[in-house]
């Protein structure tokens, strides 16, 4: 494992705007770049229109025709969470506009891939659609988007993947990355997209009277905001302001009690309180097992769950899917032990004999589960990783995950442009990012990939660091302090959660569930003062530790709940005795 090094933000600017909360939490939000305090405020009312989104008048006048001639239309979503969540949006939102024949379809990804692929299009046929709407895909879907099209089928792409040179013949685009499209935030997940295309959908509807004309009780669209909330953390797409009042809203009503079965069935399996909910429970409880749907079996189970109004059958899906989750971790220790077992791993003792990118290939892993181990090693070694598996008899399929200074997706770009015969597809993110290429083509790949890696990061670049917030005083680590941080997320992806690190006296420790390490700590300030802390996953071959009577910590300020008492407790990123 590479060492982590703990640094603080340097930068440090007026924050008198922020008079209104404490001066721990606004450096804080002056480190996350808070430069006023209009990009706190939560209220739906902040949400820009949906207006300057390219494609959107060909989207409405498609949907509208859609409604007004009961016209058949199917959902295909991608195989994750923000899929998942994009198709659950669309149905339901859709429905509360009037539409009588509205059906879903997911890919299943083992056997026609990503994206509305021609044999998508071969089996949606079968259900005889008058129009296909692409939810969290289809940007990149030229030849499907062709195939449907012969069929005569209407097609509208709503997607926020980064398009390649050519677009697809689609009736109508709706993608903030578009080209020249004036949408003021380019970071929306699948289901943020979706969201906004169903606002302006029931905005025009509202002119034209739709609502008095059908009888039709003009649906208050706040009430999609859970699974908004739950697609956008699961897709770890960047928290700018407009995705924070998406998750923040969404998180309140979900307190309320305000959300669908299906995510109050995955809350309680996942042992999480609907009033205590936060963004990380979207991200480690409740993702992970729609996830697991459309990684090892088919995604549809993780749509039911989010679709069904019957508490039972939600408990059914919810267990359904957990038993899937338990599945595929099993699946994933085991890939993670061979991955490294790989004979190079056992040369890589030494952090300074590392390649700058890391690129594996087994045959007998699970092509589902590629993308969670992608992301195990980049998170052990500080370096992009690329997961390889079987896709057919001469293909594999891998997925990348990136570190900060390299846009994997671009990356790849680049190397399909000098050479054109090496990749077969790919499409992506800045730090994820899917590929397929000829298994012969693996060993050049890797070396074309690590060639392309130096020449956009720097050794700095593949440091292992935990960016601090600073050292918290002794009357800082309280229970207010720890509530007040708690509640002023929603914290994520670029908007960390806040980070304090500092050194403390070490007055016990002891390991707890097999590798979590429980610590009693001395205050700096006053050694006399303590405070419970723990470590989760630590390396037992060196924790506990008899001989460390201080340790630096980077830590964050939690809250631990126990048999209904509530204390603060510091949560462990990183340890080192000094």
């Amino acid at each position: 494992m590479i060492s982590q090094k703990i640094r603080r933000y340097s930068s440090e600017s007026d924050t008198n705007f922020l008079a209104d909360v404490s001066p721990v939490l606004a450096r804080i939000f002056n480190h996350r770049g808070i430069t006023a305090a209009a990009e706190l405020d939560y209220r739906l009312e902040c949400l820009p229109s949906p207006d300057t989104l390219k494609g959107l008048p060909a989207a409405l006048m498609l949907l509208v025709d859609a409604l007004q001639q009961q016209q058949r239309i199917l959902v295909i979503g991608d195989f994750d969470a923000d899929g998942a969540t994009s198709t659950a949006v669309a149905l339901r939102g859709l429905r509360a506009l009037g539409a009588q024949h509205v059906d879903f379809l997911v890919p299943n990804r083992f056997s026609y891939g990503y994206g509305l692929t021609p044999g998508i299009v071969a089996l949606a046929r079968e259900r005889t659609p008058d129009l296909i709407i692409t939810v969290d895909n289809g940007i990149s879907s030229i030849e499907g988007v062709s195939a449907a099209k012969a069929a005569g089928i209407k097609v509208l792409i709503t997607d926020h993947h980064l398009p390649g040179e050519c677009l697809p013949v689609a009736d109508a685009i709706v993608n903030p990355n578009q080209p020249d499209c004036r949408f003021p935030d380019k970071s929306l997940a699948g289901v943020g997209v979706m969201f906004y295309v169903l606002l302006a959908l029931r905005k025009r509807l509202r002119e034209i009277n739709w609502f008095a004309d059908k009888n039709i009780v003009e649906p208050n669209f706040a009430m999609l905001l859970d699974l908004v909330a739950l697609g956008t953390v699961a897709d770890v797409v960047p928290l700018s302001h407009i995705n924070r009042i998406l998750v923040q809203q969404g998180l309140l009503r979900i307190r309320a009690g305000k959300c669908c079965e299906g995510i109050r069935a995955l809350a309680e399996i996942a042992k999480k309180e609907l009033p205590r909910l936060v963004a990380a429970d979207f991200g480690f409880g409740l993702a992970p097992r729609i996830n697991a749907a459309g990684r090892l079996d088919d995604m549809s189970h993780g749509i039911s769950c989010l679709l069904t109004d019957d508490p039972q059958m939600a408990r059914q899906y919810a267990v359904e899917l957990d038993s899937m989750n338990r599945e595929r971790r099993t699946i994933e220790s085991d890939m993670q032990e061979t991955a490294l077992n790989d004979p190079r791993f056992l040369q890589w003792n030494d952090a300074e004999i590392l390649p700058w990118s890391l690129c594996l290939y087994d045959s007998s892993w699970h092509q589902g589960v590629i993308g969670i181990l992608a992301g195990r090693l980049k998170e052990k070694f500080h370096r992009p990783a690329i997961v390889f598996a079987d896709a057919s008899e001469n293909e594999i399929k891998g997925s990348a995950r990136s570190v900060s200074g390299l846009h994997i997706r671009d990356a790849l770009d680049s190397i399909a442009a000098r050479h054109p015969h090496i990749l077969n597809k790919f499409g992506g993110h800045a730090m994820a990012a899917g590929l397929t290429l000829q298994r012969q083509n693996f060993n050049i790949f890797c070396e074309l990939f690590e060639q392309e890696v130096k020449l956009w990061l720097d050794e700095a670049d593949l440091e292992a660091v935990l960016v601090s917030d600073g050292e918290l005083a002794a009357d800082e680590l309280n229970l207010t302090l720890a509530e007040q941080l708690r509640a002023a997320g929603p914290w994520g992806q670029r908007f960390p959660e806040p980070l304090f690190d500092g050194v403390f006296t070490v007055k016990s420790q002891r390991i707890v569930g097999e590798k979590h390490l429980k610590l009693r700590l001395g205050l700096p300030a006053d050694d006399a003062m303590q405070i419970e802390a723990i470590a989760f996953n630590v390396d037992t071959s060196i924790w506990p530790n008899s001989a460390a009577t201080h340790v630096q910590l980077a830590y964050r300020l939690d809250v631990n709940e126990y048999n209904g008492l509530r204390s603060v407790q510091l949560l462990v990123q990183h340890i080192a005795a000094i």
